[in-house]
């Protein structure tokens, strides 16, 4: 008797659910390449293009659209994805905004997302939804830390008029009630803005110690430059948002001595030989830099790079339950995600919880200071 020994092996092994590794695995992407996000997205983009296309025997395939830093249109590409690309996971998007609006789609259709942006989520809002970036508090503490630190008594603000603004002060509350540092005044500002000159000359009028600027990409620059123009001497500091080409496009000389708190990649040649990040980190900015540009890695794209990292280690636990393309396996993958542990990705080391969808601890964070153009590591 004659058989066909493939067919006869793939279906004893699909009795065993270990025949799933047949499918395309569906990545669908929406980032802001375009609009006051672009800062943001354009390296997030360029590392998706350098993502391995395979996750052990399984075929990636990446759909990649700009939602051009606008909810709406994230929203419209999150609703594609899932309905007419019929993706198993999204990876998205670059700014607060447009990410809020994709984990929206993300829960309503029980679809895994990746976010590559700081969004804080509501518990029933956040079951679908994992990020690469640092929590927000995470950072917040590193900040108020050295201001205390430094004396600091009184901290003025301004931040952008939108979710990662109030993110912000959300989390500056308590850290900064534990160190007696009082904040006042709060002034806000659109991403689209041209002038801050009103919101600055309040800050200045009020001569705080020191002044956080709540921004990402080229408009955390104008606040910047608005300062140091009006004559504050103060300590200036960004959040990691800022740590970008486009920052410093903008900001000029006038970013000399702020500091902010950003992930051990960007200063990967100055972190310590034994962070667990090192490599990983070494690995993918030599890749970045020798593909576009010399010195051209931002800690966006290390986001993005990280995002691979967590399907990477998520896959092959999904895989043994279900097939790609099915809700049975984006349901596997969600929670193979909630349960990673200790994946090393460049900006730290993931361990998610039911808790929390952020993973990364103190290992994900260094202070830098800007010192004649570039980051140099403060601890």
């Amino acid at each position: 008797m004659k058989f066909n020994k493939l067919a006869f092996t793939c279906a004893t092994a699909l009795l065993l659910n270990s025949c799933f590794a047949l499918a395309e695995i569906k990545v669908g992407v929406s980032l802001s390449t375009t609009g006051p996000g672009a800062a943001l997205g354009i390296p997030e983009k360029n590392a998706i293009a350098m993502l391995p296309t395979k996750i052990g025997d399984e075929t990636v395939t990446y759909i990649v659209l700009d939602d051009a830093t606008d909810p709406s249109a994230a929203t419209k590409n999150a609703r594609k994805l899932v309905d007419e690309d019929k993706v198993d996971v999204i990876i998205g998007s670059s700014v607060t905004p447009t990410t809020i609006a994709i984990a929206e789609v993300a829960n309503e259709t029980k679809t895994p997302n990746i976010a590559v942006a700081p969004a804080n989520l509501p518990p029933e809002k956040n079951a679908w939804v994992f990020r690469t970036p640092q929590h927000n508090n995470i950072m917040a503490s590193a900040l108020v830390d050295h201001m205390k630190a430094n004396n600091v008594k009184t901290l003025g603000f301004i931040g952008f008029a939108d979710a990662y603004g109030e993110d912000w002060l959300s989390a500056l509350k308590k850290p900064l009630e534990a160190a007696g540092i009082k904040l006042d005044p709060i002034e806000r500002y659109a991403r689209t803005d041209t002038s801050v000159t009103g919101q600055v000359l309040k800050l200045t009028s009020a001569k705080p110690d020191a002044i956080l600027v709540v921004g990402s990409g080229s408009p955390a620059g104008l606040p910047q430059t608005s300062l140091v123009e009006r004559g504050y001497k103060g300590q200036i500091y960004q959040t990691h948002a800022a740590a970008s080409p486009a920052f410093f496009k903008v900001a000029g000389k006038a970013a000399e001595g702020v500091i902010m708190p950003i992930g051990p990649v960007v200063v990967v040649d100055q972190i310590a030989a034994d962070h667990p990040s090192k490599a990983e980190g070494e690995k993918l900015v030599k890749a970045y830099n020798a593909k576009y540009g010399d010195a051209s890695f931002t800690s966006f794209a290390g986001h993005a790079h990280d995002a691979f990292k967590l399907l990477e280690a998520a896959t092959p636990i999904a895989l043994k339950t279900a097939k790609p393309g099915t809700p049975e396996f984006r349901q596997a993958l969600r929670d193979a995600l909630e349960a990673s542990k200790e994946v090393v990705g460049v900006h730290g080391v993931y361990n998610m919880t039911p808790d929390d969808h952020f993973g990364l601890d103190q290992r994900g964070r260094v202070l830098v200071k800007v010192v004649d153009g570039k980051y140099q590591l403060i601890k």
